[in-house]
């Protein structure tokens, strides 16, 4: 059976040396349907947990339901029918919230999407280093998921994520099997800029 980092430098050549975990975290969709053990998942939340944030606000908020749980069908059916096909498999779905505001004065916080995604980072990071299937998705219905999940105002949904049991892609549709690699990432030439924003990163 294939691993998650099975051809990364193929994919993904290090060409300054940064470390391999950062690499090797890719969004694979095939998983084994197999329940993900608690203390995987408490880790990964706890890495999210460890993410820095504007006023140390800590405005990520992580809602999840394994496959057990009587409130799984509920968010599967948030998803849009191409990513429930694949999402059947896995062992956890989670829904991303953030909270908009400062809890010290109440006042808007302006990163707080991008505290968030910090969150997410450090979660899916965590995934992977246990070899764990972490696809973080927007293909999703927000509004349902707000609503169903009682998400009150002041909080945003901003993103899904599956984790689950890796397996081989043959456990998956044929279009998406033949997807199921490391996906390359653009030159840094292309997102990087000395002094001022330039054509080169537009």
């Amino acid at each position: 059976m294939a691993h998650l980092s099975d051809n990364i430098e193929k994919h993904r050549p290090n060409k300054h040396g940064s470390h391999d975990i950062f690499r090797n975290r890719w969004s694979p969709r095939a998983m084994t349907g197999r329940p993900v053990r608690d203390e995987d998942l408490m880790a990964m939340f706890e890495a999210a947990h460890w993410a820095p944030s504007s006023s140390n606000n800590q405005p990520w908020r992580f809602i999840y339901a394994e496959r057990d749980h009587p409130d799984w069908l509920k968010f599967l059916s948030f998803l849009t029918e191409s990513n429930r096909k694949w999402c059947l498999n896995a062992g956890v779905l989670v829904v991303i919230v953030a909270k908009t505001t400062f809890d010290y004065n109440g006042k808007p916080s302006i990163t707080h999407a991008f505290d968030t995604g910090a969150a997410w980072g450090m979660f899916a990071l965590e995934g992977s280093m246990r070899g764990l299937v972490v696809h973080g998705m927007q293909g999703f219905d927000y509004d349902k998921a707000k609503r169903e999940l009682n998400v009150p105002d002041g909080y945003e949904v901003y993103a899904m994520a599956a984790v689950g049991v890796f397996a081989d892609a043959s456990v998956l549709p044929k279009e998406l099997a033949d997807r199921e690699k490391p996906s390359g990432r653009k030159d840094l030439s292309r997102i990087v800029a000395v002094g001022a924003f330039t054509d080169e990163i537009r």
